[in-house]
């Protein structure tokens, strides 16, 4: 989830960034303080760092550092304690935003209506590891149908179980995505690692398509490709589609996340990507040592906002070290790495300079 309130609120900035006009840098952030909710929403709860993959554009096959830690199941109970959902009429207004502001309606299938209309509504139950790997995601997934929130996780599909994902398909989960990048198991196995496969994993999903039909399961299957730029891109995917085609599956092609680390920047499609970072006054992401991090790209937890075993959402989210980190936005300080080492603009770009 994110806060769809505080993007709403922050969209006329956003068009004016876009037509190039420059802004008071106390002025703005006082207009963003009084924008931003002082309830806390999560974006993502990262349950497990743990993965078994060696994917080529993931910072963790080369970058991550910091330990394995799967979050303990009281942790997790206590962090959705502390949230609500959305309620309907809120969500309305959200649809309608998309819809005039975007052109992108709830029917919709593609990268931006991903973005727009999933996300805002989810947990999200992944971050650098592979939810599969988690033995509690079926109850993580009961638990939050419980308290009426929308629950969805990506994970690598040579990973399924099928027992267990039915369970969790009984369990009412709302969202699954599988990752598939080539119909090629060589290509497959390049770009995901040794562990990964296409054959294996295109057999177990449509024998989840089949339980699903069976049962009558609401659970969403997403299907995506990642724009890795290659050369034979395009028609890999042209190839993914026709596999599934007929299938009851949600399937788009996926621009990549982050470009600056692999030094062959080859632009998105995203609008999540094209416009400023709004994290610092829109979303919390917990890690799963518990800790909570500048944003779900953080990879090695390197700036913590505080400790949600310890601390209550709301005083991290409203604490001091995300005002600094908020204040750290504008001022473009280079000790932060979202100056650096993210494709994302920073608000601070916009500011005037002042003296």
């Amino acid at each position: 989830m994110f806060d769809i309130n505080f993007y709403m609120k922050a969209r006329d900035i956003q068009k004016k960034i876009n037509s190039g006009e420059k802004f008071s840098k106390d002025n703005l952030f006082a207009k963003f303080e009084e924008f931003r909710s002082k309830v806390p929403v999560v974006y993502n709860i990262e349950t497990t760092n743990a993965c078994n993959m060696k994917c080529e554009m993931c910072p963790r096959t080369t970058m991550m550092t910091r330990p394995v830690k799967t979050l303990k199941k009281e942790t997790f109970e206590r962090i959705i304690d502390q949230l609500r959902p959305f309620s309907a009429q809120e969500w309305n207004k959200w649809e309608y935003f998309c819809k005039s502001e975007y052109g992108i309606s709830s029917k919709d299938m593609s990268e931006n209506h991903f973005f727009l209309n999933i996300i805002p509504k989810v947990i999200q139950l992944h971050g650098y590891g592979d939810p599969l790997l988690d033995q509690n995601m079926a109850e993580y997934v009961r638990l939050l149908h419980e308290k009426d929130f929308f629950s969805y996780f990506s994970c690598n599909p040579a990973n399924i179980n099928i027992d267990v994902t039915r369970e969790m398909f009984e369990n009412n989960l709302d969202y699954i995505k599988y990752s598939l990048e080539s119909v090629s198991d060589t290509t497959h196995k390049k770009i995901r690692g040794n562990e990964s496969n296409f054959s294996d994993s295109y057999k177990k999903i449509l024998e989840l398509l089949a339980i699903k039909k069976e049962f009558g399961y609401k659970t969403t299957i997403i299907i995506t490709m990642l724009d890795l730029n290659r050369p034979d891109q395009m028609e890999d995917f042209r190839k993914l589609k026709s596999a599934f085609a007929g299938k009851d599956v949600y399937i788009y092609l996926k621009s990549e996340d982050q470009q600056w680390y692999r030094k062959d920047y080859h632009g998105t499609a995203s609008v999540h990507w094209s416009e400023i970072c709004k994290h610092p006054w829109m979303s919390m992401t917990i890690k799963s040592n518990g800790e909570a991090a500048m944003c779900m790209e953080d990879f090695n937890n390197e700036i913590i906002l505080g400790d949600v075993s310890k601390e209550s959402l709301f005083d991290i989210w409203n604490g001091e070290k995300y005002q600094q980190f908020r204040w750290d936005h504008f001022n473009l300080n280079s000790n932060i790495k979202c100056k650096g080492q993210c494709d994302m603009h920073l608000i601070g770009e916009y500011c005037k300079n002042q003296v």
